[in-house]
């Protein structure tokens, strides 16, 4: 294949890091660009141990700025786009989160075809397809069920939405008269090192004498090592450049899952922690269609404060049906289409997860000893 170059939006993100770290191995890649928000000293930490001939360019803008995209954009092969405002608890303005997620992803594909970007890929979330209610049970779900989100939430509505026009971009013409080549890949909840989720689970669990918050016990889920989730992007940017293999990617949206055990959030958090002492507590939780309805009433309650007072509640519908789901999706069609067969197994991902939540525990420990002195 000739030489091209990458440029990964949400370069600073759990899933963009991965990626960026998997693409430096990548053969005739000439660049690396990184689009990040906010470029810390942690994130220049993180780059430099990169071990790669490509050229690494680090870009700092907006993914609303779309002359900033238009820039970053010039002389690039293949588009990676994580971006995005992960906000399923409403902390985040309903406005805000569409902009970033639909709007940002349209102002993307725009710059790609002004900029002739042949390739785009974009980071969707299983969320576009549900769950829609906690009684509803999807086990093993693939793409040919067409299962779709009916949410108006912000996050599960705006990142349909962009895939939407994500997958109908496939096809556009190109300012240089090429064509653009678009597929989606629906990851479903990532863990593993460095995740924001699992650390704020620990790090609350650590200050209530170990135990674990009981927050999905009913649900089950097909998480993913974020390693494979990351590899699945590389193997769809080798895809859609790929003449023989793209015909059969371009306008497709994927499943992204792995050999990690299909269990509930609780027994998650608990499997991967569970060395370290940290235990699932025992108490008494209320029948979840009263948990569902008390959200409405919430819900409500927020919504006619509005006016005269910002009220955020504690947890809302859309929440309490993610977290409560029997939800989980089968990778048959990316192994097919894109050759996706995940790097890293269930026992070495759960003792990396491991190992790195040890570090936590201790830092825990550390900050503890410097109060008490």
């Amino acid at each position: 294949m000739p030489v091209w170059s990458c440029l990964v939006t949400g370069a600073g993100g759990f899933l963009g890091q991965r990626i960026i770290r998997m693409l430096a191995y990548e053969k005739n890649l000439q660049e690396i660009r990184a689009l990040f928000r906010s470029f810390t000293p942690k994130h220049r930490e993180e780059l430099s141990k990169l071990q790669t001939k490509s050229k690494v360019t680090v870009l700092k803008g907006d993914i609303l700025d779309a002359q900033c995209l238009r820039r970053a954009c010039q002389g690039v092969s293949v588009v990676i786009h994580t971006a995005a405002s992960l906000d399923i608890f409403g902390a985040i303005p309903r406005q805000t989160v569409l902009d970033i997620n639909l709007k940002g992803t349209q102002l993307l594909l725009d710059a790609c075809v002004e900029a002739s970007v042949p390739v785009f890929i974009y980071s969707s979330s299983v969320s576009v397809a549900g769950p829609n209610s906690y009684k509803e049970i999807i086990q093993n779900g693939c793409e040919e069920d067409h299962h779709e989100s009916t949410w108006s939430h912000p996050y599960p509505y705006s990142k349909k939405m962009a895939e939407k026009a994500v997958l109908a971009a496939n096809g556009s013409s190109l300012k240089d008269g090429g064509t653009l080549r678009t597929c989606a890949l629906r990851l479903p909840f990532i863990y593993g090192e460095g995740s924001q989720h699992v650390s704020y689970a620990v790090n609350r669990a650590l200050k209530n004498n170990g135990i674990l918050d009981s927050l999905g016990k009913f649900s089950v889920i097909s998480p993913v090592f974020v390693t494979n989730a990351a590899w699945a992007h590389i193997l769809a940017a080798r895809g859609l450049r790929d003449p023989k293999k793209s015909p059969n990617i371009q306008g497709q949206f994927y499943y992204i899952s792995d050999d990690t055990p299909h269990q509930s959030y609780d027994d998650l958090y608990y499997v991967l922690s569970k060395d370290w002492g940290l235990r699932l507590g025992s108490s008494w939780s209320l029948p979840l269609p009263m948990v569902y309805w008390l959200a409405f009433l919430l819900e409500t309650v927020s919504f006619l404060l509005r006016p005269i007072y910002n009220y955020q509640p504690p947890f809302n519908r859309f929440m309490v049906t993610v977290v409560n789901s029997v939800f989980t999706f089968s990778h048959k069609k990316a192994q097919r289409d894109l050759g996706y067969e995940p790097p890293v197994s269930w026992k070495d991902a759960r003792q990396k997860t491991s190992q790195w939540i040890g570090s936590l525990v201790e830092q825990h420990k550390g900050t503890l000893n410097t109060k008490t002195q």
